[in-house]
Parts: structure tokens; C-alpha cells; sequence
């Protein structure tokens, strides 16, 4: 059921968009590598700047992990109100 206060009440699944960039971070990291060795610059380069993006993408959501859990809720708190039983919505 939507309760009306979901943009207030949204989260964000940090932590799983933390391994996602942590796993990124290693194929982008090792692709850079690779490609450079294997004389491919403009591959080598692509991922050189998905390195750069995931890595970037990596400090903002540490960052936001690190504000607590004010800005990233934890599991014992809901993530929206509930409905009051009591309201008729029928008017």
C-alpha cells in the first residue's frame, strides 16, 4: 500500500551499490591493465575512464554511508508509516 510520503521515506541500498562499485572498480582496474599490456590504447583508455567513473561513484556512496544512519536508515526502522486503520478515504 503507498502511503503518500515515498520520495520522503526512500532508500537508497548503499551497501549494495558499494560491492557493485567495488567490483567494477576491480574489472575496470584490471581491463585498464590488460588492454594496456596487450598494446590496445583506446580500450585501455575506455576503461582507464570507467576507472575514473566507478571510482568516483565508489566515494560518493562511502561518503554517504559515513553520514549515518539519520541520512541511511537501518533495518529497525520502517521504511514508511503506516496506514492509519481509522481514515475513510471515501469522501
Amino acid at each position: 500500500m503507498r502511503s503518500g510520503n515515498e520520495p520522503v521515506t526512500a532508500r537508497s541500498p548503499l551497501r549494495l551499490r558499494f560491492w557493485l562499485s567495488v567490483w567494477g572498480l576491480l574489472w575496470a582496474a584490471g581491463g585498464t591493465v590488460v588492454f594496456a599490456l596487450a598494446g590496445r590504447p583506446g580500450w585501455a583508455a575506455a576503461c582507464g575512464v570507467l576507472l575514473l567513473l566507478v571510482a568516483t561513484d565508489l566515494v560518493i556512496v562511502v561518503h554517504h554511508l559515513r553520514r549515518g544512519p539519520h541520512w541511511q536508515p537501518g533495518r529497525d526502522i520502517p521504511p514508511y508509516e503506516p496506514p492509519d486503520q481509522h481514515t475513510d478515504r471515501r469522501h
